[in-house]
């Protein structure tokens, strides 16, 4: 049976990994989810802060248990003559899996969803690049000329009318890569920035901005700069996707043998996490813990402080490390990797991963270990008489 098993897993994951270089490339996420994303809102642009800001479209994430919208914003670009390539869901193997969106000197393919503003399922009509400085077109983009004189205009008609969020499947965009949006993904290219990490990090943690608690309509749709989603820059949406999960929402589905899934199917049991995650986005975020109380409301609040720094700091080692392993796939995908070194490698990305999870399990515990007992948690009145006599 344990043969058995194996093998089935080793086909499996073969039949991931035999993805196209192009597609392997864009692979952010290791689960499958079995049910699309919803339609994509509809939001203004926030005005451009600055040159050499382009403009990424939001987008619907997973989190583990549940979709979560992921504002469009502002960023800078990487490099001189870097264009951005969204990320898009697609439907493969019998379930959705997302590609990680990426800077390079072409726009590669997304899957032929209409995100706007320029990205209307083929290339981007928002901008071009020349002589090192970035020229916007006014009739997509929302730029305050008096600030920036880099500008354009040039009337787009966008025939593509459909707010559909994934490719393929049923109801889903039925678009091909052409020869062209393969290529410009085999060329020289980059993942998202920190900033763009940090982004995502910060809309995974707003419960507003997952679908179950906003039902397609992100009260942030997008924001001026990445991960500021206060004040006059931000935007709600004006028109909110359609919504429509499973009734008992068996969402996902992990890359992994089938002895570690979870076997619990009952109704109520409707997330299914990667028990042995693969990349730091597969690890579902922490619960929210409540608020320490020993009594004394300065320990209280040095503890809150302290838990928080902790949080940041997880948050930021999760980002680096899953973007160092989505460049560990653009360099495979630039050598054409054989599938046994793409599984090495994600073997490897696994090993990463767990031992990053088990770092920070030991650094909150260690946390926790150096607290005062609540109230209710101190030995009693006669046990602290014998363990701390009094003075005579």
């Amino acid at each position: 049976m344990g043969t058995l098993r194996f093998s089935r897993f080793f086909l499996l994951v073969v039949a991931i990994l035999a993805f196209s270089a192009a597609t392997f490339a864009q692979i952010g996420v290791g689960v499958a989810v079995s049910f699309g994303p919803p339609e994509l809102p509809v939001y203004d642009q926030p005005i451009c802060p600055g040159e050499g800001y382009i403009w990424t479209p939001g987008y619907w994430a997973w989190d583990g248990d549940d979709y979560y919208w992921v504002p469009g914003t502002w960023v800078e670009a990487p490099e001189v003559g870097y264009l951005w390539t969204p990320g898009y869901w697609g439907w493969e193997g019998g379930g959705f899996l997302f590609h990680e969106g990426y800077w390079g000197p072409q726009i590669g393919f997304y899957g032929g969803i209409n995100y706007g503003y320029g990205y209307f399922g083929r290339g981007y009509e928002g901008g071009r690049w020349d002589n090192g400085r970035f020229y916007y077109n006014r009739s997509v983009n929302n730029v305050n000329v008096t600030e920036i004189h880099n500008v354009y205009n040039t009337t787009i008609v966008n025939r593509n009318e459909t707010r559909v969020s994934y490719n393929g499947g049923n109801g889903g965009v039925n678009v091909r890569a052409s020869a062209t949006e393969e290529a410009a993904a085999r060329e020289r290219h980059v993942g998202p920035v920190a900033a763009q990490n940090e982004h995502v990090q910060a809309a995974r943690s707003n419960r507003e901005l997952h679908a179950s608690a906003n039902h397609g309509k992100p009260p942030i749709a997008a924001t001026a700069r990445p991960a500021a989603f206060n004040g006059s820059g931000v935007v709600a949406a004006r028109e909110g996707g359609k919504y429509t999960p499973p009734p008992n929402r068996g969402a996902a589905t992990a890359n992994r043998p089938e002895s570690n899934r979870p076997t619990n199917t009952r109704a109520e049991n409707n997330t299914a996490r990667p028990i042995n995650p693969i990349h730091p986005n597969d690890i579902p975020p922490g619960e929210k813990r409540a608020p320490y109380n020993t009594g004394n409301p300065n320990i209280d609040k040095k503890y809150q402080q302290q838990q928080d720094k902790l949080q940041t700091k997880q948050d930021q080692e999760r980002a680096k490390l899953q973007q160092k392993q989505e460049q560990d796939h653009q360099r495979m995908a630039k050598q054409q990797a054989d599938d046994a070194r793409k599984q090495q490698v994600e073997q490897k990305h696994q090993q990463q991963t767990q031992q990053l999870q088990q770092r920070h399990a030991q650094q909150q515990q260690q946390l926790q270990q150096r607290q005062p007992p609540p109230p209710h948690q101190a030995p009693p009145p006669a046990q602290q008489q014998h363990e701390n006599p009094p003075k005579h």
